[in-house]
Parts: C-alpha cells; structure tokens; sequence
C-alpha cells in the first residue's frame, strides 16, 4: 500500500513539473519528483500511464483554457508540416496528439521512407532552420535514425526518420488502447 500511495505521490508531483516547465520527458520528471519527495532510490516510479492520468487531471483543474489553446494551435501547425513533408508518410505523436500538450511542447513527428535524404533535401528548399541529431530507441539497441529539430517560432518541431519497413513492426497502441500515432488524415479529424 505505500508503495501505491508514493507511486501516486509521484506521479501528481511529475504532473505538476512537467505541466509547469513543459522542458521534461516522462522519465526526468519522475526522477525529479522522486528527488523532491525524498525517494531518489524510489522502486516506486510510476509508469508513463499513471503520470498522463495524473497530466489530464492536472491541466483540467489548473490549466484547462491554456491547454486546450495550445493544443489546437500546436495540432495545426503539425498539420501544416504533415501537408509539407507528406511524401515521407508522416505520423503525430506524442503530447501533441495525446492532449496533454501544454507550454513548451514540441511537436513529435514520424517520417518513413526509403530515401532519408530526401527529406533533408525538402527541409532545405523550405528554408527553416533546424539541427540535425541522432535518435536511438530504448528498446532496439544499436538502432540509430536520423532526427531534426525544426525552430518554428510557434513550437519546436521533432522529426525522426525510419526506413519505411519499420512502420509495420512498431507498436501501434499505447498501453491504454489508444493509438501511439496518427497520419494526416486522422489528425485533421482532431481538430
């Protein structure tokens, strides 16, 4: 039982860290909310579904108008890039698609191609700055693709490239049935 109650403590505490700063992903929030409650050690992290339930009801009660705002705005310009780079199969995910965007969001897009290049080469002809990275996912070590950070002055927008055979062997729903990502055509019905 009070493992439950501190997984619940800090869940609500990561909630209010990364609705307030925005800057965190899920696991440095509930580090940080961890290392404030007293349980840097803590067995007792939630997991990633218990700090979205504790997000939502975070923003409704605090943030509801901001929220929704945000979200609307952030799921317009991620429309507006789908459109750009629509050759490249692209898929929403993240907050932005789950709703619980809020300050400091970046949009998260997928691209899947078979001509990675490409999709540098459009991203020069649209002249907006971005950086390149590197993306490696936690569960397929040694997988390494291509990212780029697109500074929209409206928010950040994060694109990570995939030959486009991967798109088939990703998970396609979250642990709590909805959907990990949505093309363009499903996104415009969230609008």
């Amino acid at each position: 039982m009070k493992n439950q109650d501190m997984r619940r403590r800090i869940a609500h505490v990561a909630a209010r860290i990364l609705a307030e700063d925005g800057s965190l992903d899920y696991g440095s929030a509930k580090r940080k909310a961890a290392r404030q409650l007293g349980a840097p050690d803590s067995d007792n992290l939630p997991d990633n579904q218990q700090i979205d339930e504790a997000l939502r009801s975070y923003q409704a009660l605090y943030q509801a108008e901001e929220t929704r705002e945000q979200l609307a705005l952030l799921r317009q310009v991620a429309i507006e890039y789908m459109e750009q780079l629509a050759d490249f199969d692209p898929h929403l995910t993240g907050p932005v698609l789950n709703g619980t965007a809020g300050r400091n969001t970046e949009i998260n897009l997928q691209l899947f191609t078979d001509d990675q290049k490409e999709v540098e080469f459009l991203l020069m002809r649209l002249t907006i700055p971005y950086q390149t990275a590197e993306y490696r996912m936690s569960d397929a070590p040694g997988k390494v693709y291509p990212r780029f950070i697109l500074n929209d002055l409206r928010a950040p927008v994060d694109l990570i490239v995939y030959p486009a055979t991967d798109l088939r062997s990703m998970k396609r729903l979250q642990a709590d049935g909805r959907p990990r990502r949505l093309r363009l055509t499903q996104v415009r019905t969230l609008t």
